[in-house]
């Protein structure tokens, strides 16, 4: 789709909120990069990232041989500025995968919007997450892995259980690093696709954090998904930043 409405770019902030709640088994310094090992946790937590604009062949070597000896494929996190990081990447024939958007609004303005008409569309916060939960993540190809990831967050955290007119409707998981808030893992029950669950548990998110003190709730989502990115583009959220991935082999 087309490029959504965008703000100035903030991707390394928010990358750092994406590593306070959504951490890694482990991050290594071993300049010029972070690399983090993810336990199968998925590619945020398992990706290495600059910290800095000159890399070096050798460096990148050394951050390959790195990656592998903690039993990962080699995989880099490419935000704006990392242009020739890319570049080198691409002539060693990794591939782009998941580019992604950041998306971000103010709480106050999210926890005002309308959840809509009836049914009942209500969220209740837990942790740790509930049976129902880890089963609807489990459906969405949310499993044991992502869990320990959202288990090993020590900032203040949540879990979202969507109910839909009193079934349940859907899971979410929401960490606050600073004063911003970022939800991940929104899933909603196959059955009540497409009758505003999803909106309801951000709007309700959003009041989450807002009581918790978080100026500001933040998403992640990849650009092939286009179901979220229409959700958070209807909620009025700006992209204010973007990252893509490059796989070795």
């Amino acid at each position: 789709g087309t490029d959504p409405a965008q703000a100035p770019d903030r991707t390394e902030e928010m990358m750092s909120v994406v590593d306070t709640t959504w951490p890694p088994a482990e991050i290594r310094r071993a300049d010029p990069f972070l690399l983090r090992r993810g336990g199968g946790g998925g590619k945020r937590v398992s990706s290495a990232s600059a910290l800095r604009g000159e890399v070096t062949a050798a460096q990148i070597d050394a951050a390959e041989a790195a990656m592998r000896e903690m039993g990962q494929v080699p995989l880099f996190s490419l935000r704006p500025g990392d242009a020739a990081l890319d570049a080198a990447l691409e002539a060693r024939g990794y591939t782009v995968v998941d580019p992604v958007w950041i998306y971000a609004r103010a709480t106050t303005e999210l926890a005002e919007l309308d959840k809509g008409a009836s049914p009942e569309r209500v969220s209740l916060t837990a942790w740790e997450p509930l049976a129902i939960q880890r089963e609807i993540w489990a459906a969405g190809g949310i499993g044991p892995a992502r869990l320990e990831v959202m288990t090993r967050a020590t900032c203040p955290k949540t879990s979202l259980i969507g109910r839909y007119d009193n079934s349940p409707g859907g899971t979410a998981y929401l960490g606050i690093d600073g004063d911003i808030a970022m939800l991940h893992a929104l899933e909603v029950a196959p059955e009540v696709r497409g009758r505003g669950m999803g909106r309801a548990m951000m709007i309700d998110a959003a009041r989450w954090a807002r009581d918790h003190g978080a100026r500001e709730l933040a998403v992640v989502v990849t650009r092939a998904n286009t179901g979220g990115n229409a959700l958070y583009r209807a909620l009025g959220m700006a992209q204010v930043g973007t990252y893509h991935y490059r796989q070795g082999s």
